[in-house]
């Protein structure tokens, strides 16, 4: 049984709803279809991970729910809704209220989102002086209190100071500080942990969830480390070749995974690592200025099918929630092991749901 819309049904606790989207580039070489008919939704108050390796398109996905690709980018079809309405008819007047106001974005570097010459207080008071009619001394004290929602001490002398005086992850936090600065619905950050020490990882993870807790956003959260948001997460959604190839709840992701994309993300954890060596998942990503015909993950599964080569696979329904396209979730396909740290994880997800 598949569905084509799976991963994206309709629903009234919505706030975000993307359906078909695809999005080309042209280039010297010719047209690269970087996202390919994607479909997802955001809920209220939800923390959702796209996650795949680079290339897969997922800051692609998240730039156009933005609506800041590139020049030589073409939104070539689907609908991005906020609220029930649709981002892609708005014009730029339009959209750039929507930006801030409701929908925000995180950046992966946040040296390249702040003004070096500028204070951090006025950066963030500027943001909240773009989308409301109030005085710099309101701003001023929207600016120190969103300081301290993020965890920077002492926001009142942190607000006289530069960028450069700010630790790497002191200055994400600023960067978080000034997307919050319109209490958006949706915040959507692309790889906000990437360039941080492990320790200030766990520290922004910790922050996000805390915002969720206490802002009620959503949240939408790209990443190309499965182990990145195995608690933060609600929902995940795998991304490779510019699809999204499975989705599902947090748990259902980590413990249940039945794409064997997924199973190579999670066997490339380090927590994972068998003898002390790491797994690699073979070959590279397909060129796609020239799509493949079938699975585009044929060429690096050892698990793949003769069908493969021949026709793509549908999202096929796990569970209610849980969407994985695969030919080996279709009744013809020969039973395979997967591998065996995701065998074992599969084995202690189903004696867990048999004791609930």
């Amino acid at each position: 049984m598949s569905d084509r819309h799976a991963a994206g049904n309709r629903n009234s606790s919505n706030r975000l709803e993307v359906r078909e989207l695809s999005v080309s580039f042209s280039t010297y070489l010719g047209v690269v279809r970087a996202v390919r008919g994607v479909s997802f939704d955001l809920r209220q108050g939800e923390t959702m991970a796209l996650v795949g390796e680079s290339g897969s398109g997922k800051t692609v996905t998240c730039r156009a729910v933005m609506r800041l690709l590139a020049k030589n980018a073409s939104l070539d079809s689907g609908s991005i809704s906020l609220d029930g309405t649709d981002l892609l008819k708005l014009n730029r007047r339009e959209m750039r209220d929507v930006r801030g106001n409701d929908v925000a974005m995180i950046f992966q570097d946040p040296m390249t989102s702040l003004n070096p010459t500028m204070k951090i207080g006025r950066q963030i008071g500027e943001a909240v002086r773009l989308h409301n009619n109030v005085s710099r001394a309101k701003a001023k004290s929207r600016a120190l209190e969103l300081l301290d929602l993020v965890g920077i001490e002492d926001p009142a002398r942190r607000y006289h100071q530069y960028p450069h005086q700010f630790s790497g992850g002191q200055r994400q936090r600023v960067v978080i500080a000034i997307a919050l600065a319109c209490d958006p619905k949706v915040l959507i950050a692309d790889e906000p942990t990437t360039a941080l020490d492990v320790t200030m990882q766990a520290q922004i993870l910790d922050l996000f969830k805390e915002l969720k807790r206490r802002t009620g956003a959503s949240i939408l959260f790209v990443t190309h480390d499965l182990g990145v948001v195995a608690n933060v997460a609600d929902r995940v959604a795998v991304m490779y070749a510019g699809r999204i190839v499975e989705i599902g709840t947090s748990d259902e992701i980590f413990y249940d995974p039945r794409h064997p994309y997924t199973w190579g993300l999670l066997s490339s954890l380090p927590a994972l690592a068998q003898d002390g060596r790491l797994y690699a998942i073979p070959g590279a990503p397909p060129d796609l200025i020239y799509p493949p015909t079938g699975d585009a993950f044929a060429p690096r599964n050892e698990y793949a099918l003769a069908i493969d080569d021949l026709a793509e696979p549908p999202l096929i329904r796990v569970t209610p929630t849980h969407y994985a396209a695969t030919w080996l979730l279709d009744p013809r396909a020969p039973a395979v092991e997967p591998p065996p740290e995701v065998a074992r994880r599969q084995r202690l997800y189903a004696d867990r749901q048999v004791n609930i």
